[in-house]
């Protein structure tokens, strides 16, 4: 009850309102920097998978394992093209229809059809038979459960769209369901009632997007958010130190990146990308910013992607006689003011980055100020995360600070492919094309044999140290603060899936 007045009298001294049976309700009060642009699971998808609306046929454990989802089971034939994913029985959408095979290939095929990683993988034919989903491949490709993963994939309600196919509502089959969405900011939720899983231990739900790192700091030290994600290093010793809070943080395979346009003329030689990688103060930028040296990113890939991290590789330090002989090797030598120039084309490139992610914006700074001492004139551009795909798409990019997450497709294979392949991708290298990296993912992706794929795993990292199509700056941590009226949080290092359904009010 003391819980429950206090709510309502912050709510009033907030200047806000309540009804009788609103100020009785316990509501979950979550807070994050993600927005909820658009419905299409292509999009914000992963809002919805991560709050547990919507599900997918498999899914992962806290390892990264793959475990089922949607699917109970799943195997494959001899010859590896042909998957079968046996659907649970008791599965039902929030619209109380049941999950069928068939809702589940329908909602695939539209995955396959649009902008998705599915669109990736080499599929032929996806089809329902009794109660699994059947997908035939042209050719065997280890990594489709990890695909299955991907919040693009997840299982939506045939009344989740119009008779024209456009989805137009979000009608899932998780322990939550939408009381209302107001975008891009808020979402709200109720428990389902029908979960195959069981109840969750709180019912309702509210999700708020703040950009702002600092003012989502304010709302959990306030009361005004229960659970918080993504934390300013800076906030989080703060935080620490509040006897009403607890402080989780865990590494992740995210890494803060430089991506750059390799077919413009300030990155399209080698030596240009080795310079600009080889004038980054990494250590400093962690200590200062990040507040935690170990996250200086020495490679692309962090520790915590086992096999992937590569121990044989020269890493990635700052070497600033070795950063200005190569950009004197690529023909730029410094002009009237300073600032490089070469062919009366002076080093002058925006840097495009984003807020949703807050450490991005002050490491882009420090970036700008260490690369102005070689003579390279950046502009800091933050704006909406949207705009670097955008900007890749057209080719006007040059240069675009970003947070990649590895794991949002399991098996890092699914990465590579959609980031290093031809043309590469809206997170990944811009006017980059190797072939022997094209080649190396491919026999990859044909097999889960170790044999086959230590080797290649070791020679696509050496290729990503030697040519830098995205040039690492930091590793990451994952900093969530909870208030200690709740208990059972736990942090998902890959970011599939909060579990707010087995988070309960302590006692």
């Amino acid at each position: 009850m003391m819980r429950k007045l206090k709510t309502l009298f912050l709510t009033l001294a907030l200047g806000g309102s309540l009804s009788v049976s609103s100020a009785y309700a316990e509501t979950l009060k979550v807070a994050g920097p993600w927005e909820i642009t658009g419905i299409e699971p292509a999009q914000t998808g992963y809002v919805f998978s991560r709050l547990q609306v919507a599900e997918t046929l498999v899914t992962t454990d806290k390892q990264g394992g793959l475990v089922p989802g949607l699917a109970e089971n799943w195997s494959v034939s001899d010859d590896g093209l042909a998957w079968t994913f046996t659907l649970r029985a008791n599965a039902v959408f929030h619209d109380g229809t049941p999950v069928t095979a068939e809702t589940a290939a329908a909602s695939l095929k539209r995955a396959l059809a649009g902008v998705g990683v599915l669109s990736q993988a080499p599929i032929a034919e996806i089809a329902s038979d009794g109660s699994a989903v059947r997908i035939r491949l042209t050719k065997p490709f280890s990594a489709l459960p990890a695909y299955l993963v991907h919040f693009s994939t997840i299982i939506l309600a045939p009344s989740s769209f119009d008779g024209a196919g456009k989805i137009t509502r979000i009608v899932g089959s998780g322990p939550y369901k939408v009381k209302s969405l107001m975008p891009p900011a808020r979402l709200e939720l109720e428990g389902s009632g029908n979960w195959w899983g069981g109840k969750p231990g709180i019912e309702e739900v509210s999700y708020l997007a703040v950009g702002q790192g600092e003012t989502r700091a304010l709302m959990a030290e306030s009361g005004e958010a229960d659970l918080v994600f993504s934390m300013l290093p800076v906030s989080v010793d703060r935080l620490k130190a509040d006897p009403k809070l607890d402080v989780w943080i865990a590494t992740i395979p995210r890494t803060r990146i430089l991506k750059v346009n390799a077919a413009s003329p300030f990155f399209d030689q080698v030596e240009e990308r080795q310079a600009i990688s080889a004038a980054i103060d990494r250590i400093g930028i962690t200590k200062v910013i990040l507040r935690n040296p170990d996250l200086a990113a020495t490679q692309l890939f962090p520790p915590a992607m086992k096999g992937w991290n590569v121990s044989s590789v020269q890493p990635l330090e700052r070497n600033v006689e070795k950063a200005k002989e190569l950009l004197a090797a690529a023909g730029w030598m410094p002009g009237s003011d300073g600032i490089l120039e070469k062919d009366g084309k002076r080093f002058s490139v925006t840097m495009l980055t984003y807020s949703s992610w807050p450490e991005l914006p002050p490491i882009a700074t420090a970036l700008q100020a260490q690369l102005r001492q070689f003579g390279i004139d950046v502009r800091v551009s933050v704006g909406n995360s949207s705009e670097i795909p955008a900007r890749h798409k057209d080719g006007t990019l040059e240069m675009g600070l970003i947070s990649r997450l590895y794991s949002i497709v399991p098996d890092p294979v699914g990465t590579l492919l959609q980031d290093y392949g031809p043309g590469g991708s809206d997170w990944g290298s811009t006017g980059w094309d190797n072939k022997e990296m094209q080649d190396i993912v491919e026999k990859f992706a044909a097999t889960s044999d170790a044999n086959i794929r230590v080797p290649l795993q070791t020679r696509a990292v050496e290729i990503l140290q030697q040519e830098l199509p995205s040039i690492p700056v930091t590793w990451s941590e994952l900093a969530i603060v909870s208030s200690k009226r709740i208990t059972g949080v736990e942090v998902d290092p890959l970011e599939v899936n909060y579990g707010l359904s087995s988070i309960r009010w302590a006692e």
